[in-house]
């Protein structure tokens, strides 16, 4: 028979127990969306011409791929990963829309005139690459948490 005191030590609510699952979370989610970073910037090719919708977007200036990042959420314990908005670029729309396909609106002024909508067609890069990545996600989990 256990002893009572070494029992509760073994509670998920323990401070013991959090902590160490805690860490380990910490540990996977990071490790998981650094390989769905890469996975989705070696998605994006170099190349001049467009590509076709439905295949990631040409990386034209390599300007997106080096502005793909991951971060953990502590609040909701999770990872977030995608491209940051780029300053003064003036467009909020333009990523969501090569993503899932939409209506960018360009805010920048020409000759005084606000810039026109454009509609784009999904060239989707990061849903992919985390799906690709997925199915590595449990093999990340396993043994994890060490006593």
């Amino acid at each position: 028979m256990v002893p009572m005191m070494s029992m509760k030590k073994m509670f998920f609510s323990s401070p013991e127990v959090t902590s160490r699952v805690d860490k380990a979370t910490r540990k996977v989610l990071s490790k998981f969306g650094a390989f769905v970073r890469q996975r989705a910037k070696t998605s994006m090719p170099v190349r001049i011409k467009i590509s076709q919708p439905g295949d990631p977007p040409h990386s034209h200036t390599r300007l997106l791929r080096k502005n793909i990042f991951f971060g953990y959420d502590i609040w909701r314990r999770g990872v977030v990963i995608g491209p940051i908005l780029l300053p003064g670029r003036g467009d909020t729309g333009a990523l969501p829309a090569l993503e899932k396909g939409g209506i960018s609106q360009d805010t920048k002024r020409f000759q005084g005139k606000p810039g026109r909508p454009t509609y784009i067609r999904a060239r989707p890069f990061m849903l992919p690459a985390f799906e690709k990545e997925k199915p590595w996600l449990m093999e990340l989990w396993r043994d994890s948490v060490v006593p």
